[in-house]
């Protein structure tokens, strides 16, 4: 994988997300969080992740979207469960997917972070595509942007958020790339 001066990586399908805006001056990008998302609920393959991250989800599609359409979200990247990546927002920007977060006590995780939600739920194992996706992301990040950590969702907002889950398996990530993990 490479990464262009302009922060996108050359091998991700650009799907440019509006809700994502500039980095402070001289906040370094230190940290990988990782998510999971499906749209509908468990189902996978659609076009609601990018519909959500556009702002072009139909209330009227399903019941569930009606709840969230109004959602103003972003993450920089999104593995599907065949491997594709497809990236919202450029390395150099902030996205919006951690919300309310704390890593080794520095609130407002978006700020010096990098989202990258996997296909899937909390009750179920990712794919080896995914996994081979997330680690040749990972690995770029690291080099590219010397990121000095990754975590999951449910690390920087405990009793908030449960992503990536109990089926992540951190073990490996943490073997096959060379970052501090929890």
């Amino acid at each position: 994988m490479s990464l262009d001066a302009a922060g996108w990586v050359a091998e991700a399908r650009r799907c440019p997300s509006p809700n994502r805006d500039a980095r402070a001056d001289g906040v370094a990008t230190e940290l990988l969080v990782v998510h999971n998302i499906s749209l509908p609920p468990y189902r996978y393959g659609g076009p609601g992740v990018e519909q959500l991250f556009t702002n072009t989800l139909d209330p009227a599609e399903h019941p569930y979207y009606a709840t969230i359409h109004q959602l103003r979200v972003s993450a920089h990247f999104f593995i599907r469960r065949n491997g594709e990546l497809v990236q919202f927002v450029p390395v150099t920007e902030r996205a919006w997917h951690a919300g309310v977060s704390s890593w080794c006590g520095r609130e407002r995780c978006n700020d010096f972070s990098l989202g990258v939600e996997l296909e899937g739920c909390d009750f179920e194992p990712f794919t080896d595509a995914q996994y081979r996706t997330l680690i040749a992301l990972a690995r770029l990040l690291k080099e590219r942007l010397g990121l000095a950590g990754m975590t999951g969702h449910e690390h920087i907002a405990p009793g908030r958020k449960t992503d990536p889950g109990p089926y992540f398996d951190w073990a490996r990530l943490r073997r096959l790339v060379d970052l501090p993990a929890e």
